[in-house]
């Protein structure tokens, strides 16, 4: 009686373990699959494919076999003195540029051209984005406008790496060159680590890990900006905190303004992973060359930057432009980062690079 006892026991108590190791099987199952499903970026929707979105920008073909879309402002190309190519912002498009006068444009003779770059707006998106691809994707679109042998780049935010990187692949093409509050990376290494640590530890929390994820598991990005439980980008969800007046007012109103939803859409519309995550990949992964190390070119370069920037710290860029003297330097009092949309700033800018 006592054995058959101690049988059912046994018994019951392996049944119950089997069942505990089901169900973490099955959970630990679940688990992997849900992480492999947010891990796998959604498959993108080029323009003009089928179900995708359609083309509405010119766009000219690059020797990958991508388009690359662009629009145009100014005088007219065979009437311009200047011509400028203008690289936007994170989570802009080639319609956001620099927001210059007419008047001015025409006093001057100024042809912009301002471009999706791979994966935003209309552009094709490019799995092997790279800083010297982003200087080749330049100087093909220069030449497929027939811009000649020369021409300026003016840089946005985070689309200065553009800039940087034609400064790196390609100076003998460029007569000029303005980056306009720069984003950083940094790991850049002529950085003092002092330096870069407290500009570093600066940031929000949610931002230092997504630097983090970005430089050391790019293949991670994705499953970290959708996930729920951890802090990601501020800059991505809109609660970075702006302590410049203008910036602060002006995020709240792009925040509530339909026309800026719709922009922001169209801009992400081939897929969130195809232009934000890989733009992120290029600016704040392992870069191919150091800024700081660039020699001197043969032509203006220079640099604007707000005191009251939020983003970007303007303690570093003062130790970029004091370690690359061949940089003139704009530190502008009381501004923030968004410098296209300060009043006249614009018209600054081209009067400075162009004079």
């Amino acid at each position: 009686m006592a054995d058959t006892t101690n049988s059912k026991k046994s018994f019951h108590c392996k049944n119950h373990g089997m069942r505990r190791f089901v169900v973490v099987v099955t959970i630990g199952i679940a688990l992997l699959s849900w992480f492999y499903t947010t891990a796998k970026p959604v498959q993108p929707k080029l323009c003009g494919s089928p179900g995708g979105p359609p083309i509405t920008a010119k766009r000219v073909y690059l020797s990958d076999g991508r388009y690359l879309a662009y629009s145009e402002s100014g005088v007219p190309k065979e009437d311009a003195k200047y011509k400028i190519i203008f690289s936007h912002g994170f989570s802009g498009s080639r319609l956001t540029t620099l927001r210059a006068s007419t008047e001015i444009m025409e006093e001057l003779g100024v042809y912009m051209v301002g471009y999706d770059r791979a994966g935003y707006g209309e552009s094709d998106p490019n799995p092997y984005r790279s800083l010297r691809r982003e200087a080749l994707d330049v100087e093909e679109l220069a030449d497929a406008l027939e811009l000649g042998p020369k021409f300026f780049v003016i840089g946005f935010s985070l689309g200065g790496h553009s800039v940087w990187a034609s400064l790196k692949y390609m100076p003998e093409r460029l007569a000029g060159a303005a980056l306009l509050a720069p984003v950083i990376n940094y790991r850049w290494p002529g950085f003092p680590r002092n330096l870069s640590t407290e500009a570093y530890n600066g940031q929000p929390v949610g931002d230092q890990w997504t630097f983090r994820v970005t430089y050391y598991a790019p293949w991670l990005l994705n499953w970290w900006m959708n996930q729920p439980w951890l802090p990601s980008s501020s800059v991505v969800k809109g609660t970075t905190s702006l302590p410049n007046k203008l910036d602060a007012r002006l995020h709240m109103e792009m925040k509530s303004s339909e026309i800026v939803k719709e922009m922001k859409r169209l801009a992400t519309q081939q897929g969130v992973h195809e232009s934000l995550h890989r733009d992120m990949m290029v600016m704040f992964g392992k870069w191919e060359f150091d800024p700081m190390d660039l020699p001197p070119p043969n032509i203006p370069v220079h640099l604007w930057q707000g005191d009251e920037d939020g983003l970007v710290p303007v303690t570093v860029q003062r130790y970029i432009c004091h370690r690359l003297r061949w940089i003139d330097y704009h530190e502008l009092p009381s501004t923030g980062h968004f410098l296209t949309m300060v009043p006249g700033f614009g018209d600054t800018v081209l009067k400075t690079l162009l004079a």
